[in-house]
């Protein structure tokens, strides 16, 4: 009854196969690939991996990218599944107005995250923070209601954006300064007090929101580079899209 959970994010795919499609189980193998090697997969990663029962994965890259990795998932004799988005699924309602239009992978971080914070016998909202190539804060109130997030560009976007906007002015690396004196520090600093202060924000938003202050749970691969500079209670789950996969697949089958 192994599970094979992926995540295709904008830069890289990641996944890990679990010994069983339930929030909590065990990693029996995991890894990460590029977009430009997925292709390669199924010759060097899956090769020796146990043929896994189910699988369900997350992609926010595009139909192009799906289908190059369902060829690669052809090693076995297994029915690729996508999340999608929709009203209510795995514990979560979806406030979007539109909800079929809600990113992949934010809908299945938030069911994560109120899976994991279910795991330990946490009920209040929580706050989800994805740091990739794009950021994205979203807020979920004590009884599993998506309210509305933000979406701003990542650190990265920011800086490539001001150096084509900008004439003569090239982005070196910085460091985080409270108070920069130079350029590259200033770059730095600013694109991550511009992050840090949208899930401020949002944090002392949804604390008024629901009387009482959220969890705020933090993934992606930026969230390092962030972390130390936020100011509020959080926690980095490096897991969290494949918490959110566990507990949709988990839904269904118990339906």
């Amino acid at each position: 009854m192994s599970f094979l959970a992926i995540d295709i994010g904008n830069t890289r795919l990641k996944w890990a196969q679990y010994a069983s499609p339930q929030p909590g189980a065990a990693v029996l193998a995991q890894g990460a690939a590029f977009l430009e090697t997925i292709d390669e997969l199924a010759d060097a990663q899956w090769k020796n991996l146990a043929p896994p029962t189910s699988m369900l994965g997350c992609n926010v890259a595009g139909d192009a990218v799906r289908r190059r990795v369902e060829e690669q998932l052809e090693l076995w004799d297994l029915s690729p599944r996508w999340a999608v988005s929709t009203a209510h699924d795995g514990g979560v309602r979806n406030g979007y107005d539109h909800p079929g239009r809600l990113g992949a992978d934010r809908w299945v971080a938030l069911i994560g995250a109120r899976s994991h914070a279910h795991a330990r016998g946490l009920d209040g909202p929580v706050l989800v923070v994805m740091i990739g190539t794009a950021v994205t804060v979203d807020a979920l109130d004590g009884e599993g209601r998506f309210l509305g997030g933000f979406i701003l560009p990542g650190h990265g976007i920011m800086l490539r954006a001001l150096e084509s906007g900008t004439a003569g002015l090239h982005v070196p690396t910085g460091e985080v300064r409270d108070f920069p004196t130079n350029t590259s520090d200033a770059l730095t600093s600013g694109g991550t007090f511009a992050i840090t202060g949208a899930i401020e924000h949002m944090h002392r938003r949804l604390q008024r929101h629901c009387g009482r202050a959220p969890i705020t749970l933090m993934t992606g691969g930026a969230g390092w580079k962030v972390s130390p500079h936020l100011d509020i209670p959080h926690e980095l789950v490096e897991s969290l899209i494949f918490d959110g996969l566990l507990a949709l697949q988990a839904h269904r089958l118990a339906l």
